[in-house]
């Protein structure tokens, strides 16, 4: 066992992230056109530092919210970005054709908790490019193979007045929940390795994109483990102690806000590092991991326009759940309204089936029967959320089927 992992196992994870979020709220940069691009931004309290953001050369903008965080002792550079709104696809696609990009590590689904938290900004299979004018650029879907919890996709961007192409790899991590972490270190550390073994991250291609939501929770973690483990596979196992981790997120924050979101995500980096530590294969780029089965990718859902979600616009925080309201907030960001008549709660059953009944001798005087009504009431009031909400998207998909035909002013291929 190792010094490192030894430590990890008497840390007290709290008090080190508490630590590192009180020094990381010293850092004192400016956000000035953040500010200035408030409808460009997906929540309003994660914003990127001016000195290290991206700036666009293509198109009439030069704002993304993006930052270049280089980690120099891991020979890195990650360029860590929201997740693309409706207006800012193409923006997005300006940003990989001009920092050279070889791939895009995208580390969230479209919906989640039946929330928008990324636009869909590819083109599937089924679709046509996608035509993005106003950078001068277009998007081709190329193939897809789908593994157990990631799928790589890949994409040909085209520069439509020089007629230059160029290959870009999509890993799409499938199974990592919001604020949280993924099912096990050795899971992500797979997820990891592939993206290793395509050429991504070395130093003598473009900075990879790395996004999920807010580009700043899974993102980070992604990143910090990634950095930490070249760290260690360089100087070897004893070369890095707990509080050089510390270190390296704090530098890493003063590229971009609130890298690593919570105290689980934290915990989830040492346990990753110290699994990678012990796994050679990780290193081993000659054969593919055998956990790494492919699946029917035509049975893979694809990623389905969802129901327009209730309004979250901050992200430093762990979000509460909330009714989901009929109307927008002015704050919120634009694929962000609320639908009408949907709700992610399940209200409690009132009325006589919800009183509190008189106990005699132990037993509940309405019994079992009082039990299943009030079980039926609540099954039926799920299952009349669920049909609201698949009718809502079947609505939605519809619409942007028929938008996309109408762009493309084409006949339709099926009705």
């Amino acid at each position: 066992m190792s010094n490192f992992e030894k430590d990890c196992k008497h840390l007290d994870f709290f008090n080190l992230f508490e630590s590192i979020k009180e020094e990381s709220n010293k850092y004192d940069f400016s956000i000035k056109a953040a500010k200035e691009n408030k409808n460009l931004n997906r929540y309003r309290d994660v914003n990127p530092y001016d000195y290290s953001r991206i700036i666009l050369t293509r198109g009439s903008c030069d704002f993304i919210n993006a930052n270049l965080v280089p980690v120099e002792k891991a020979h890195r550079k990650y360029i860590l970005t929201q997740g693309p709104l409706p207006n800012t696809i193409s923006h997005f696609w300006a940003m990989v054709w001009e920092q050279n990009s070889k791939s895009i590590v995208m580390l969230n689904k479209i919906i989640e908790n039946n929330r928008i938290k990324c636009h869909q900004y590819w083109p599937s299979r089924t679709d046509d490019p996608l035509d993005l004018s106003d950078v001068s650029l277009k998007v081709s879907f190329v193939s897809e193979t789908a593994y157990q919890y990631y799928t790589v996709r890949t994409f040909e961007l085209t520069d439509t007045e020089t007629d230059e192409k160029r290959e870009v790899l999509h890993y799409h991590y499938m199974t990592w929940p919001d604020f949280g972490v993924p099912k096990s270190p050795k899971e992500f550390l797979r997820f990891l390795r592939a993206v290793r073994k395509s050429g991504s991250l070395d130093e003598n291609v473009g900075a990879p994109i790395v996004h999920c939501s807010a580009g700043i929770g899974r993102s980070g973690t992604f990143c910090l483990v990634d950095s930490c483990l070249v760290m260690i596979a360089e100087n070897g196992e004893n070369s890095i102690e707990v509080r050089e981790v510390g270190e390296v997120l704090l530098d890493m924050r003063k590229y971009r806000m609130g890298l690593v979101q919570t105290v689980q995500q934290l915990r989830f980096s040492f346990l990753a590092i110290v699994e990678g530590m012990k796994s050679s294969w990780l290193h081993n780029l000659e054969d593919s991991p055998e956990d790494d089965e492919k699946v029917d990718s035509q049975s893979e859902s694809e990623e389905e326009p969802p129901p327009l979600p209730p309004p979250r616009t901050e992200s430093l925080r762990p979000e509460r759940p909330a009714p989901i309201s009929v109307e927008s907030s002015p704050s919120s960001s634009p694929d962000e309204e609320s639908p009408p008549g949907a709700s992610p709660t399940v209200e409690q059953p009132t009325g006589a089936a919800g009183e509190n009944k008189p106990i005699e001798n132990g037993v509940d005087k309405d019994g079992e029967e009082a039990v299943r009504q009030r079980k039926a009431v609540q099954a039926d009031k799920q299952k009349r959320l669920a049909e609201k909400v698949e009718e809502m998207k079947r609505k939605q998909d519809d619409a942007e089927y028929w938008e996309r035909i109408k762009r493309s002013n084409k006949r339709p291929r099926h009705t």
